[in-house]
C-alpha cells in the first residue's frame, strides 16, 4: 500500500534522512514513510522530529522495496511525500 502510494507521488517526494528532516522543518512534508529493516540511528532522528510536528509515519518493511517504489536502484530508510 504504502509502496505504491509513494510510486504515485513521485514527483512530490523527498528521499533520505537529511533531505527529509530539512523538509519537515520547512512544513513541507504530509507525511514521512520509514523502512523497518533501516540502522535505528539514521531513523529515530527522524521519528522524533515527525513526533514533534504531529507529522504522520507510515512503516513499511523493506529498505529496497521503498528504493524501488522511489525510482532508484538503492535502500531508502526515510522517505518523505510532500504536501
Amino acid at each position: 500500500m504504502s509502496y505504491e502510494k509513494v510510486a504515485q507521488a513521485k514527483p512530490n517526494i523527498v528521499i533520505g534522512t537529511k533531505q527529509t528532516m530539512k523538509a519537515m522543518k520547512h512544513g513541507e512534508v504530509q507525511e514521512v514513510i520509514i523502512a523497518e529493516d533501516a540502522d535505528q540511528q539514521v531513523t529515530t532522528r527522524v521519528l522524533r522530529l515527525a513526533k514533534e510536528l504531529t507529522t504522520p509515519v507510515t512503516q513499511v518493511d523493506s529498505m529496497n522495496k521503498l528504493g524501488n517504489a522511489c525510482g532508484i536502484d538503492v535502500g531508502a530508510a526515510v522517505v518523505a511525500i510532500k504536501q
